[in-house]
């Protein structure tokens, strides 16, 4: 048995408290083992490496607009569940004002999400406006690449999910956690936040179930695409 965590941010203190314990041990996916799934650890940390030294320029830039365009910090910290249901530090880029949690509250009832543990909005109010372009775009995820040379992420997978979310899931559901998280995934290149959390959960052990190195090339072929189309990107 694992125990997943959830978390409550508060002034960069993380407060953990058990939500719920809940086994995965029973789910064993023989093609996310073994040489092929090591040698994907292997590039995923090559690449994310070298996109970091390619980017570190736009990065760069992005982070002095994020600071001159509203107070607050550039990267936001949150709490995940990784691989297995282990917790990690997800980086990001802020995209929210910088009280956005403390906001959340007073909105509750215009999530259009029909999970209630996922919260989604088209028109949050909480985001900047070079958030909007960031989300847009994707750019505001660009920070997980440090989760991926970290070994917390991998750079195609299944989106790591927050505590919160994970406390209501089924067993069912923490299948899709049987493999290591991405920052891009079959989910992301079929539609994203436009797709119901039922489908999202099928499409993600579609991908665990029939995981190979050329389904991940194929993913990153196809993933530009969905960036620069921005659909379910809000």
């Amino acid at each position: 048995m694992r125990s997943v965590m959830s978390s409550n941010v508060e002034s960069g203190q993380e407060v953990l408290t058990t939500a719920a314990t809940l086994s995965v041990e029973t789910v064993v996916f023989t093609e996310l083992r073994g040489r092929a799934y090591a040698i994907k650890g292997i590039l995923d940390r090559v690449f994310a490496a070298v996109f970091l030294v390619v980017l570190a320029i736009p990065i760069a830039v992005i982070a002095v607009l994020i600071k001159v365009t509203s107070p607050g910090p550039v990267f936001v910290k949150q709490m995940r569940v990784g691989r297995f249901g282990k917790p990690f530090a997800f980086y990001k880029f802020r995209s929210m004002l910088k009280d956005a949690e403390l906001l959340r509250d007073g909105l509750e009832d215009d999530n259009f999400h029909e999970a209630p543990m996922v919260f989604k909005m088209r028109r949050d109010p909480r985001v900047t406006p070079i958030g909007r372009f960031m989300r847009r775009t994707s750019l505001d995820e660009l920070p997980n690449l440090f989760n991926v040379v970290r070994g917390d992420m991998s750079l195609i997978g299944p989106r790591p999910p927050l505590p919160r979310e994970v406390a209501h899931y089924q067993q069912r559901h923490m299948r899709r956690l049987a493999a290591m998280p991405g920052m891009t995934g079959l989910w992301q290149v079929r539609g994203r936040s436009e797709i119901p959390f039922e489908n999202m959960v099928e499409i993600d052990l579609e991908y665990i179930e029939r995981w190979s190195l050329w389904l991940d090339l194929y993913i990153v072929l196809k993933t530009p695409s969905a960036v620069f189309g921005g659909r379910g990107a809000w």
